[in-house]
């Protein structure tokens, strides 16, 4: 993302404020008082009414008079750019110690969760067990203590990050998180087709591709952080993104509508009661997700994140339709890039290895 600030020169021009050109700015100024200072001084030593400089802010936040984005001019982004990667900047190190890092926490969660002679993995899905016969109060309690825990400590992220640092704090959040997210990944595999059936679809025709087809869609509204291995891996310094480009540009958050997407795709298909209490625990928790996500975001970010809001929807391609949105030429192209394409590649190979996932879990009896 370039970091200069550009001031047009036609702002200064003797045409009248109520038609006025957009101050280009490629980073949320919020981070960086220091242009606004500039830019007032600017202004001051080219004898522009004092009272523009209020009008010359709001620009520089991404916005116009009236909140409204002038025809034909394509607005400046205030976020970061969704899914970059330059293959040129990376360092094999990283990588190695990437791979290095994931196998080490691969072993640990199979020693200390998922081995049962082991790991507390079976334990842990045995107590829950026993507060109810019913697999889908199981289901629904498994996928709340998760929540709790994976929503709760990203809350605690920044005063976390100040106590002990971005990396350990990262590390905190995975280690608890992972296993019980695997936890309630084995135990809807295991039960999905456990409860009451309420419907059968899966020998209609068209059927088996919609859900297929669904469920593909579904990965490519992953969050673009997830895209930064790096930083999830705590090789890089763990950071919060305010995204704008790619996915952001369809809804702000791609995570809750793919995850929508999944559960109605696999509830139509398996069609019981586990399936739905598995939907709505998920679904409840990326809602509130949508609230905790636009509130963290707002303390962090400010007014860049306010710009964002205002450009952007929850419903997808809803600020599209209403033209708060304005989308580039060739918006295609930001999604032409390595993540999208490993992305492709990981959700084809997850469909292919769902008998290998499924003997894996049932071996587990959890």
């Amino acid at each position: 993302m370039a970091t200069s600030l550009l001031l047009s020169s036609s702002f200064l021009s003797s045409s009248p404020l109520s038609q006025p050109r957009r101050l280009t700015s490629n980073v949320p100024t919020s981070c960086f008082p220091y242009a606004r200072t500039s830019a007032k001084l600017f202004l001051k030593s080219t004898h522009v009414p004092s009272c523009s400089f209020r009008f010359c802010h709001k620009i520089m936040a991404g916005t116009s008079i009236g909140e409204t984005e002038e025809e034909g001019v394509e607005p400046v982004t205030v976020g970061e750019d969704s899914a970059a990667f330059d293959l040129g900047q990376q360092k094999i190190s990283s990588w190695i110690y990437f791979g290095g890092i994931l196998g080490v926490v691969l072993f640990l969660l199979d020693v200390v969760w998922i081995d049962n002679s082991t790991g507390f993995g079976k334990d842990f899905i045995a107590a829950v067990a026993g507060v109810s016969e019913s697999h889908e109060v199981v289901m629904l309690i498994l996928t709340l203590i998760f929540a709790i825990v994976h929503s709760g400590l990203a809350s605690l992220r920044d005063s976390g990050e100040k106590l002990i640092g971005e990396r350990a704090f990262r590390v905190l959040f995975a280690g608890t998180s992972l296993p019980l997210a695997v936890s309630m990944v084995v135990y809807f595999i295991n039960h999905r087709y456990d409860g009451l059936q309420l419907w059968q679809l899966q020998s209609v025709p068209g059927i088996h591709q919609l859900v297929w087809f669904s469920s593909f869609v579904s990965f490519f509204f992953l969050y673009p952080s997830t895209f930064n291995l790096l930083e999830v891996a705590a090789v890089d310094k763990p950071k919060m993104h305010l995204w704008e480009t790619g996915i952001m540009r369809i809804t702000r958050h791609p995570q809750m509508v793919g995850q929508v997407i999944w559960c109605i795709a696999h509830t139509v298909w398996i069609g019981n009661s586990v399936a739905v209490a598995a939907s709505i625990g998920l679904i409840g928790h990326h809602l509130f997700g949508v609230w905790n996500g636009d509130r963290r975001l707002a303390s962090r970010y400010g007014e860049a994140f306010d710009t964002v809001q205002r450009r952007t929807s929850i419903i997808p391609f809803a600020a599209i339709l209403d033209g708060r949105q304005k989308l580039p030429k060739e918006y295609y192209k930001e999604f032409l890039r390595l993540p999208y394409l490993s992305i492709t590649m990981l959700t084809l190979g997850a469909y292919l290895a769902h008998p290998l996932m499924q003997a894996a879990s049932f071996r587990l009896h959890w």
